[in-house]
């Protein structure tokens, strides 16, 4: 009985492959107050961007051949701020990418990094994927100094993760004693140290009828490094992809007040972003959404969160089997460079001017 039982659990959590492509890129990135306040910013952005995302497309092809796999994403501020309706945003997004020439493969939302509702026939049922909590107790943070005070909280604790030793772990325990100041220090440092302190969360209590409930908000850095392992491939739940596309026709629906004299009725989007899904493929024939490599074209205004991505995933304990499956996908398909396993050497970006 128990060889049975343990041949149906290692069936149900037996780790899923995903469809690949070659290279994922983010066509961009605004703020929801762009997508409210205007067009012309955004038809800014798209006109730099779509250049650039022809040139690597061009430069894929060159790498992997004709027959290179090159999809597009862009990602939707919908965490912070989702007060807005999804069918004046994505309307106003997607009219001017078009206009521009960028055309985008799937759309993501910023909320889908933090719980991913489970889409079936294009509804969502049951409880979502706490991803962000689940994504937590991967992190390893740097060890302990031995020369440590201990008064700085764990990671776990505070939502603070480091690449070094912050300055205050030097303060003395007495008390009555000063101490002289010292920097902090970067462990990989090469001469000299860039120090980094990233809040991935923060943590309070409020009452809601009567009980104390505990409330967390992730930050900006926390659900884009999410975000990048999404694209990389590199995250399973239970063994089954997570945020796995849902088409768009499974996601919008007929208008309730359909133009008068038109044909059919006006197919739209979901009035709450909450009842869309984390990822939405919009181009029927893109390639897939995971890729062995991401680039992500962004205003510079965001080097510091990416800068900040970069340190949390060389601190998240990924699944060895998720890449080893990819390892040996790429392996057979005789991919010019191997798939590194640290996942930052996968993750590329282009930075541009402010519009």
């Amino acid at each position: 009985m128990s060889s049975i039982d343990y041949s149906e659990a290692a069936e149900r959590n037996r780790v899923a492959g995903q469809p690949i492509s070659h290279v994922s890129i983010e066509a961009g990135h605004f703020y929801m107050d762009d997508l409210v306040n205007g067009i012309d910013r955004i038809k800014a952005q798209f006109h730099r961007v779509a250049p650039l995302v022809e040139a690597h497309r061009q430069a894929a092809r060159a790498e992997f051949g004709p027959g290179a796999r090159v999809s597009t994403c862009f990602l939707i501020d919908d965490y912070f701020r989702h007060d807005t309706s999804p069918a004046e945003i994505l309307r106003k997004l997607l009219d001017a990418a078009d206009e521009c020439g960028v055309r985008i493969d799937y759309l993501a939302r910023e909320a889908g990094c933090a719980e991913v509702p489970v889409f079936i026939d294009g509804e969502s049922i049951g409880d979502p994927i706490r991803l962000a909590e689940m994504m937590a107790a991967r992190i390893v943070p740097e060890p302990e100094d031995q020369q440590s005070t201990g008064r700085r909280p764990a990671t776990a604790e505070s939502g603070w993760l480091c690449n070094g030793r912050r300055s205050s772990e030097y303060d003395a325990a007495q008390a009555m004693r000063v101490a002289p100041y010292r920097p902090p220090v970067e462990f990989a440092a090469r001469n000299h140290s860039i120090f980094l302190d990233v809040q991935l969360w923060n943590r309070w209590t409020e009452s809601v009828g009567g009980e104390q409930i505990e409330r967390t908000r992730w930050s900006c850095p926390f659900l884009a490094s999410i975000w990048q392992l999404l694209r990389l491939g590199m995250i399973r739940h239970e063994g089954a992809v997570v945020a796995a596309p849902v088409p768009e026709i499974d996601v919008r629906r007929p208008s309730e007040d359909p133009r008068p004299g038109a044909e059919s009725p006006t197919m739209e989007w979901p009035t709450d972003w909450w009842k869309m899904p984390a990822v939405v493929q919009l181009n029927p024939a893109a390639a897939p959404f995971a890729a062995y490599r991401t680039l992500s074209v962004l205003p510079h205004s965001y080097l510091g969160i990416e800068h900040a991505v970069r340190v949390i995933l060389d601190h998240l304990q990924l699944d060895s089997e998720v890449y080893d499956k990819l390892a040996e996908r790429g392996a057979a398909e005789r991919i010019p460079v191997s798939v590194p396993a640290r996942v930052t050497h996968r993750v590329n970006h282009v930075f541009i001017g402010d519009a």
